[in-house]
């Protein structure tokens, strides 16, 4: 007989792991303990070689479906003599912090059985979770894992919760989620002056919904703001209490099945639509999909879908299914089709405290589906998309953080604030990244402090002390300034980070790329070193260094800022660049100032140049009529691209580039190709399809013209959110002899920046 101490590191608290251990231990005929502890988990064996042996290769290989394990270590230590194999209380003692809490999960099929069955302890019960699933960020308040530091703490287990938690037969031993009807958090249906609605919660809001209302329904992360998809009136009452335009709403089903009528899905996207994370799944519609949902995600080729993900969820798919017995119901086609939407008014973080709903969506909701259990950190829904090499993120959130982006080395604390759109921020402890969850744009006071709470919590949780605070290079964002703020009270050294670099570093990081590449950022704007608005850049990085080796030709913005809310003036912009400045007037009649827009862009008055790619999408959309105002970011580009898709295979592309000996690449040929185009879906086609040609001779061009073969290309940016132009540069370079490589971990847009913005900081000298 011997002994030894195990430690376990990875995700392995909140996920079964202690009473896996438990049963491992106890069929090897091995005694001791296990236990949770800042580290991860440690336990302490005694038995025979052979099945000490059997104990550590079975931990990784047997590890409970939610668990990472990423390091196994053990070492001799002295018998004690143990009768049998226990589960010892959890300890924080002075050992660092080196795990993490785990992910929120989907109900498991177990769970879901029990919830749809007509009778049993947890029939229909809102809260149902165990070992294999459940919330576990989104309620924890800190390491070890423990139900006392969890929002399930005000509610004690009742008498049969604690035999099946003490059950070792039971798969909720050890579940620190455990609770039932009788002990757990209860559920409530108010009206918006706060009085309780009579009846069965979810039969009521059922009701509610089915009659037109708009419900906001307490979730994981936040309030979700919830309508009939089907009705046309409900959908536009949303838009119009939210002030949400033409911004497209997610489509919440009770299963794949359900979304064939709307959308096309192939194996992938029923994959993926299922994962335990339930992420918002973008799937390409159906003819007809506009007509049966009339406003939910008006002109856009793309329809956001997701399945539920909570427990109240799927029971309001189980009222309106007339409650059927056990789970077959859930195979078949569901006629029920809800929009599902964060609820944050005016662009604001979402709501997550009971008070605060009644009082922030006053005007919006007719009604409030709530609970008692606290949402300790807020967390917006994940959004997904499939591509060939796999899942690309379009916003990482619930399900996915506070997942480790795993480095390719060690390095110090860096803390990491990210930009103005899509802000996340980024903690790093050794080897390991962590992003937030999304955060949003940074144009309210809400949004700020919101940004300010999550490196408070993240700093937290993970028990970091950074040694070094990194930003973008624009002083002016807000993340820019509480970086400075935060540098200064602590003495930290601060890392200012140029956008685009930042954006191919984030690539770098996730693929543990070692080595100079080439580096194709585009996107909308992003602060250049010479004060310039960027977002076309072709770069060389190495590590912390690089340098900007190509560009797009720039455009001006007409009105500066401005010329990114309304597409028609970049048309104006690139009319003026082809010399048919005195077509403005006429050609833009209809919008208000255009006589004075040509002028300023013939005196070159108020008019910044951008290398942006952004902005040349907006240019082509303006000039195909496409879209000449904007309710949101990017609506012209994913406008463009759905009008491209629908055309169907793309033309030939044109001679519509020149490639300048100092690496400027000039798309003007191309625009002009565009701009009296008769038919915009041809246009559009005809503009991906030269767009990719021309990016791909850009980036060899300028590769062959340089003394280095650097045969790696790294994609990042907003730009490459188009599955179009993704698609077809990947193929394109793939023949050139390009390894091409783009975010898989992230989304390409400014939600990576952060981890980008650490990576370089980690390996820059002297700072």
């Amino acid at each position: 007989m011997i002994a030894q101490r195990i430690r376990v590191t990875g995700v392995v608290q909140g996920v079964g792991f202690r009473p896996f251990v438990w049963r491992l231990a106890t069929e090897l005929g091995v005694t001791g303990w296990v236990r949770n502890d800042a580290a991860g988990v440690e336990i302490n064996a005694e038995g025979s070689e052979e099945c000490l042996r059997g104990l550590r290769e079975r931990l990784g290989l047997e590890a409970p479906p939610l668990a990472r394990v990423d390091s196994i270590e053990a070492c001799a230590a002295a018998p004690q003599g143990h009768a049998g194999f226990t589960i010892a209380a959890s300890v924080a003692g002075n050992i660092a912090t080196a795990t993490a809490i785990g992910h929120d999960t989907n109900i498991c099929t177990d769970c879901v059985a029990e919830i749809c069955a007509p009778s049993g302890r947890r029939s229909r019960h809102a809260f149902i979770s165990c070992t294999h699933c459940g919330p576990r960020f989104t309620l924890t308040t800190g390491l070890p894992y423990d139900r006392r530091q969890t929002s399930l703490a005000p509610f004690p287990m009742c008498a049969d919760c604690a035999r099946e938690y003490a059950d070792p037969g039971n798969r909720r031993f050890h579940a620190q989620t455990i609770c039932c009807p009788a002990c757990g958090p209860q559920l409530s249906l108010l009206d918006m002056s706060g009085a309780a609605l009579a009846g069965d919660p979810i039969g009521e809001a059922w009701r509610l919904l089915k009659a037109g209302a708009i419900v906001a329904i307490k979730g994981l992360g936040g309030f979700q703001l919830v309508c009939d998809a089907r009705n046309a009136r409900a959908v536009t009452m949303l838009r119009e209490r939210k002030g949400r335009e033409e911004k497209p709403f997610a489509l919440l089903l009770a299963n794949a099945a359900s979304a064939d009528e709307f959308a096309e899905q192939g194996d992938a996207e029923r994959e993926l639509l299922a994962v335990a994370e339930r992420p918002i799944v973008l799937l390409k519609k159906r003819a007809g999909a506009d007509s049966a949902l009339a406003g939910v995600a008006p002109g856009l080729a793309w329809l956001g879908v997701m399945l539920p993900a909570t427990p109240i969820q799927l029971l309001l798919f189980h009222e309106a299914a007339a409650r059927p017995s056990g789970v077959a119901w859930l195979a078949a086609p569901q006629a029920l089709a809800l929009v599902c939407t964060s609820a944050n008014p005016g662009g604001e973080p979402l709501v997550i405290g009971n008070g605060e709903a009644l009082e922030r969506l006053a005007g919006i909701a007719d009604a409030l589906l709530l609970h008692d259990r606290d949402i300790v950190v807020r967390c917006d829904d994940s959004v997904l998309r499939v591509q060939p090499a796999g899942p690309q993120f379009i916003r990482r959130a619930r399900g996915f953080t506070p997942r480790a982006i795993k480095l390719a080395r060690s390095g110090p604390s860096v803390l990491a604030l990210g930009g103005w759109f899509k802000n996340t921020v980024c903690v790093t402890r050794a080897d390991e990244a962590f992003v937030s969850q999304h955060v949003g744009d940074l144009d309210n006071a809400a949004t700020c402090a919101f940004l300010e709470q999550t490196v408070a919590h993240l700093l937290g949780i993970l028990e970091v002390e950074p040694v070094l605070v990194a930003h973008d290079l624009h002083p002016d964002f807000h993340s820019s300034r509480f970086a400075a703020h935060f540098a200064h009270e602590r003495g930290l050294p601060l890392l200012a980070v140029q956008h685009h670099h930042a954006h191919i570093a984030s690539v770098l990081a996730e693929h543990r790329h070692h080595g100079p590449v080439r580096g194709l950022a585009l996107d909308g704007v992003g602060l250049g070193t010479d004060g310039q608005a960027w977002g076309g850049e072709l770069l060389r990085v190495e590590g912390a260094d690089w340098q900007r080796i190509g560009k797009l030709a720039p455009l001006p913005l007409p009105g500066g800022d401005r010329a990114a809310r309304e597409p028609w003036r970049m048309a104006a912009s690139a009319l003026h660049a082809l010399g048919r400045s005195g077509e403005i007037a006429t050609r833009f009649a209809s919008m208000p100032g255009a006589p004075t827009i040509a002028q300023l862009l013939v005196h070159d008055i108020n008019a910044p140049r951008s290398s942006s790619m952004g902005r040349l999408f907006d240019a082509a959309a303006g000039l195909l009529g496409v879209r000449q105002l904007v309710s949101f970011e990017g609506q012209a580009a994913m406008l463009l691209e759905g009008l491209a898709g629908a055309h169907g295979e793309l033309p030939p592309p044109c001679d519509g580039w020149q490639i300048a000996a100092d690496g400027q690449l000039d798309l003007r040929p191309l625009l002009a190709a565009i701009a009296d185009c008769a038919e915009p879906g041809y246009g559009a086609a005809l503009f991906h399809a030269t767009l990719i040609a021309a990016l791909a001779a850009w980036v060899q061009t300028v590769a062959e013209a340089g003394n280095e073969d650097i045969r790696t290309l790294v994609c990042g940016g907003g730009c490459f959110l188009n599955d179009i132009l993704s698609r077809g540069l990947i193929e394109s370079l793939s023949k050139r002899g390009f390894k091409v490589l783009m975010a898989r971990q992230l989304p390409p847009n400014d939600g990576g920046l952060s981890l980008g913005q650490a990576w370089i900081a980690m390996q820059t000298k002297g700072v």
